[in-house]
């Protein structure tokens, strides 16, 4: 069954989302559309990476992935599709698949369809639609497209890490306004080494305890887990916890570990 995932900023009140889903089924009636999400906030590229990096391996091998995220023609940009862990992505090279990938794509082309003059400024409908279905139907990306190895690149901020701090900040506000840390599970293990800890956030808030659970703790009381994404969550147990807590993008919360 063909799958195509479709993760953008167009949001759901205009008809943009539609145009892009019409455009797909019109050249393949049989494929089965998913939205991972249309909420990305405009042009946010981390946001769409963090997102669709915690979601795409849930899907099938020779799933489609089309991100429609800062994809508005200019002269100097390229769109791109890969395959990468037996997964296909179409988007545009702005920098969005340093930050989605762990290693290098196993293949990659730029993209060489012809776009349609009255789609200029709406690639999705028409670049990204053909090249992500004839992905889906079972196509080459040697048929749409020639190789090329180098992707643009963009940073994210890391953790500053010493033998007994992690210094990390909030990447993500997810729905339940949980609080998700740049600190992964790897790099929290790797430096606790079964050592006592405190987690440390404004209003001189703090955590020493590591919950397996959100309902480990009673209703309204904080907590610290590990979410689906390995990334430390700071959350309370059905409430607010970025209002609540004050915490919001960018800022800073500090791990410190004792004997």
């Amino acid at each position: 069954m063909a799958i195509i995932t479709l993760t953008t900023d167009l949001g759901s009140k205009d008809f943009y989302q539609a145009a892009l889903k019409g455009s797909i089924v019109t050249l393949l009636p049989t494929v089965n559309i998913v939205d991972i999400t249309h909420d990305i906030s405009a042009f946010n590229i981390p946001h769409a990476a963090f997102v669709l990096k915690n979601a795409f391996h849930y899907f099938p091998q020779e799933t489609v992935h089309l991100i429609g995220i800062d994809s508005v023609y200019h002269e100097r940009t390229r769109y791109l599709a890969m395959r990468y862990k037996g997964h296909y992505f179409v988007g545009s090279d702005n920098g969005i698949f340093s930050l989605l990938f762990d290693s290098e794509p196993e293949e990659i082309v730029e993209i060489n369809i012809m776009q349609d003059l009255k789609y200029l400024h709406f690639p999705l409908s028409d670049i990204f639609s053909k090249a992500a279905c004839h992905l889906a139907n079972g196509g080459k990306l040697s048929d749409i497209g020639l190789p090329m190895s180098q992707l643009e690149q963009r940073l994210t901020l890391q953790p500053v890490i010493n033998d007994d701090v992690i210094r990390g900040a909030v990447i993500y506000i997810d729905s339940f306004q949980n609080v998700i840390t740049n600190i992964t599970k790897d790099i929290f293990t790797r430096y606790q080494k079964k050592r006592n800890f405190n987690l440390y956030f404004r209003r001189n808030e703090s955590i020493n305890t590591l919950s397996w659970h959100y309902n480990e703790v009673p209703e309204g009381e904080k907590l610290c887990l590990f979410g689906i994404s390995n990334h430390l969550e700071i959350a309370i147990n059905k409430g607010n916890a970025s209002g609540l807590l004050g915490l919001g993008l960018g800022d800073i919360v500090r791990i410190e570990f004792s004997k």
